[in-house]
């Protein structure tokens, strides 16, 4: 009897040790299972959920829910990144890939920074192993094509900007027939030296000559715009100018030949009354101007001036004998 009750007051705690371990895991399982029903997606990545093999992009930031230990996710930075090739470090790294060879036979050392983004996660986790890895090998091949088609000259002066487009071109061109979900979106040349120092110092020297020549260039430029409008106002000037004494010249000749013909028609009616008149007023304009010098015995001479008061008096008595004239030739008529 008092064994069979030791046994049994063994068994309660047994079972109820066992009833909270099932518990414990029960608690777990539901933990695992929630932990594992969502994940969020921040603003500069995109995931990829992939249901049975089947992959699937998710593209919208925020809280999403998933069916766990069947759906997995994998997230995919979608900001721009970047590498360098050729880079020439303190230790000589990839001093190999920054040689390069001009269309001229002349060595260079060209740095390149490229830039890319991811734009289809799904194919850059899937379409290859490494994508950053292929852009890279096409960035050298592309770029040791370009450099070897351009003169060291312009590699290293002018020609760096149309350099930097034919490779992104290039580049552009060979990434849409692999389609690996990335994209470049700049490659820039960070550095051009020669090989030696002698051959950098005279191309830097090239470069300064270059940019004064430029210089020069906007300067003069600059004083032509400015001169041109001053030049171009001032012609102006000068034709309103001359067109304003063409158009008085005109006026003047006219106002003469209506005055001619007046006097024209006046001579048919009275020749010899206009002439006289004429010849009065030829001399009213005439004597204001005349000295008077009598020179008397001995050398003396005697000024006389002014002639207003007789000119005057002589010019009141000639212009009435010439109206009595005409007036008497009037009424004969």
């Amino acid at each position: 009897m008092f064994g069979k009750n030791r046994q049994n007051n063994l068994n309660i705690p047994m079972k109820k040790g066992f009833g909270v371990a099932k518990i414990l895991v029960v608690v777990i399982l539901l933990a695992v299972l929630v932990s594992g029903s969502y994940y969020s997606i921040q603003e500069e990545e995109q995931a990829v959920v992939c249901t049975f093999g089947s992959p699937k992009a998710v593209t919208t930031p925020g809280l999403h829910f998933k069916i766990p230990f069947i759906q997995t996710v994998t997230k995919v930075n979608t900001t721009i990144q970047g590498f360098s090739i050729g880079y020439q470090s303190d230790a000589g790294e990839d001093e190999e890939d920054a040689l390069m060879i001009t269309s001229d036979y002349n060595f260079i050392y060209v740095d390149f920074y490229a830039e890319y983004r991811v734009t289809d996660p799904v194919k850059a986790l899937y379409a290859s192993e490494n994508p950053a890895l292929i852009l890279k090998n096409i960035a050298q091949n592309c770029i040791r094509t370009t450099i070897g088609s351009y003169g060291v000259d312009s590699v290293l002066t002018t020609g760096k900007n149309e350099i930097q487009s034919n490779i992104k071109q290039m580049i552009l061109d060979k990434l849409d027939s692999y389609d690996i979900g990335i994209q470049l979106v700049n490659i820039t040349i960070q550095d051009a030296t020669p090989p030696t120092t002698e051959v950098e110092n005279a191309f830097k020297e090239v470069e300064t000559a270059k940019q004064g020549k430029e210089t020069a260039l906007n300067n003069a430029n600059k004083y032509r715009n400015e001169q041109i409008p001053n030049a171009e106002a001032e012609s102006d000037k000068i034709l309103q100018d001359a067109e304003a004494q063409k158009q008085e010249r005109i006026n003047e000749a006219n106002g003469q030949a209506a005055r001619f013909d007046a006097m024209y028609q006046e001579y048919v009616k009275y020749p010899e009354v206009t002439k006289k008149r004429m010849f009065y007023e030829a001399i009213e304009d005439v004597l204001p101007d005349v000295k008077v010098v009598i020179e008397g015995e001995g050398g003396n001479t005697t000024t006389m001036l002014p002639l207003d008061s007789f000119v005057s008096e002589q010019g009141a008595s000639i212009t009435e004998n010439v109206t009595a004239e005409q007036t008497e030739v009037g009424e004969e008529e």
